[in-house]
């Protein structure tokens, strides 16, 4: 009955790194990100059981942006794909390499993650700190991504995100799951506004298309939550065959 923590691979999900051209940042000097429910946020894309907001953020040149969608996978398969720290390659838009960093824990770890960017524009990183928590009795989780950027060397060839915050929230309705993800990056160096602005629509669109594929193969199926005596989630499990 293996249980899936950071610790068990070579690299870290988590570091679900978001597409550097919508890695929900949040610039140290900017104003907060709109609340979930804020007025702020203006329904740029609805597509199926997928629906993308934006809202500007004062102090910054790029917008955040807010998803909802209702995933057809149980939250327990949603959760496997979340914490494999290699899956940021196979459903986070533009994500091509990302794994742990440095010592893991399920509800506090790092990650390292790599999103490709078009020629002539240099391929952002990012360096995460990825928490954590879910309640036993509603069965919601929540996991927040921070940027820290300092964690590791940085390289040449690519630029370092430095402020980024991304949040998810996850939330069971029976054998599908309500995703709720804000995000807002600055992606650093010269990247126009408006590039990273036309963009934040259909990543995380494509992104969440590709997370409900990837929820539903067999290799995420057959897992579990596992809950402390306080309620707290403490591992996500995979049962015996």
């Amino acid at each position: 009955m293996p249980t899936i923590k950071a610790r068990s691979f070579p690299g870290l999900r988590q570091a679900l790194a978001l597409t550097a051209l919508l890695a929900v940042a949040l610039p140290s000097m900017a104003a907060p990100m709109p609340e979930e429910q804020s007025p702020a946020w203006i329904l740029r894309k609805q597509v199926d059981n997928i629906e993308i907001y934006t809202a500007p953020r004062a102090g910054s040149g790029f917008e955040a942006f807010k998803a909802v969608a209702i995933l057809k996978a149980p939250i327990e398969n949603v959760m496997a794909v979340m914490i494999n720290p290699e899956s940021c390659e196979q459903w986070v838009h533009n994500c091509s390499e990302s794994y742990a960093v440095g010592q893991q824990d399920f509800h506090d770890r790092y990650a390292y993650s790599v999103n490709d960017m078009p020629w002539p524009v240099t391929d952002r990183d990012y360096v995460l700190r990825i928490r954590t928590r879910g309640e036993a009795g509603s069965g919601e989780i929540v996991m927040d991504m921070n940027a820290t950027p300092d964690i590791r060397a940085q390289y040449s060839s690519r630029v370092r995100v430095d402020h980024s915050n991304t949040h998810y929230r996850l939330i069971p309705e029976g054998e599908q799951t309500r995703m709720i993800w804000i995000q807002h990056t600055d992606p650093n160096g010269a990247l126009p506004g408006w590039l990273v602005n036309s963009l934040i629509v259909d990543i995380p669109l494509k992104s969440i298309q590709a997370l409900e594929a990837l929820a539903q193969q067999e290799q995420y199926r057959g897992y579990r939550l596992d809950w402390a005596n306080d309620g707290n989630l403490k591992a996500v499990t995979r049962s015996q065959p």
